[in-house]
């Protein structure tokens, strides 16, 4: 049951919508396993341990565009009201965050349309970090990939394939976004062949990357980003806690927003180990 003062609120106030995602990409972007994908169990085992792979997000979070997409207001305080409420407004494509297929393709499946049951679904994390402290422009190569599956086995169906880059230690530093002098960013993220082997050579649904966007930071063309999402696949961007986790045999779930007609968005991403 709603408190009087919020009834009020709503009345006397009507959010206008317009200029919410202003600044934000003319696409959209990432998503969802294909329904053809063979059965696969939920879980990859039961779970005794469940780790935060989702960065806490504030108005300073660095953004791609590198101006700030999440705004905040304190429209009830406990002391005055009785109760605390906040007002956000904020980019789809802001912190730890899902992209849609719709981001990059024209008419492709949205967020609110992403089938569940595709966003639990098996973690394979391959680690670069070692490439990525010596060339920050360092990306996911099918060698990489051909190496993980060497030690670990095949890429489950379904799962979801995450770089460690070793990013994570960047927040709070220029260093995320790791612009130069004239403005291009120097991150590492997905090379364009290495989605193409997982599309080609496996059943994986969504990619993952420690970074602002799975192509990396100098990309001109996103060629990444269009051939992963239109081949109805997500992705998730700004990822956590992934030197806490095993190559393999880890759960990620994916708690993505459910918008009508969204391109991603702000998720909370839990794995269970």
């Amino acid at each position: 049951m709603c408190h009087p003062a919020i009834m009020e609120y709503v009345k006397g106030k009507a959010l206008s919508r317009r200029d919410l995602f202003r600044g934000s990409a003319a696409a959209g972007a990432a998503i969802v396993a294909s329904s053809a994908m063979s059965p696969r169990p939920l879980m990859a085992h039961t779970p005794n341990r469940v780790v935060d792979v989702t960065h806490t997000l504030t108005p300073d979070f660095p953004t791609f565009s590198g101006e700030k997409q999440f705004f905040e207001e304190d429209i009830f305080n406990y002391a005055d009201h009785g109760f605390n409420l906040k007002e956000i407004r904020l980019n789809e494509h802001i912190g730890t965050h899902i992209d849609a297929p719709l981001h990059f393709t024209d008419g492709g499946t949205s967020v609110d349309e992403v089938p569940v049951e595709s966003l639990v679904c098996p973690l394979a994390i391959v680690d670069i970090r070692e490439k990525a402290d010596a060339n920050p422009d360092a990306q996911v190569t099918p060698d990489d990939l051909t190496a993980w599956i060497a030690a670990n086995g095949p890429i489950p169906a379904g799962a979801c394939v995450a770089q460690n880059s070793g990013w994570q230690a960047r927040l709070g530093t220029d260093g995320f976004r790791n612009a130069d002098s004239e403005g291009e960013m120097h991150f590492p993220g997905f090379h364009v062949e290495a989605v193409q082997m997982l599309l080609e050579e496996t059943e994986a649904g969504g990619v993952g990357v420690d970074t602002l966007s799975i192509d990396y930071g100098p990309s001109a063309d996103f060629a990444t980003h269009y051939r992963w999402l239109p081949a109805n696949r997500w992705a998730v961007e700004n990822m956590a806690n992934l030197d806490q986790l095993p190559a393999t045999g880890a759960t990620l779930v994916v708690g993505a927003p459910k918008h009508q007609g969204g391109t991603g968005g702000p998720c909370r991403l839990i794995a269970l180990v």
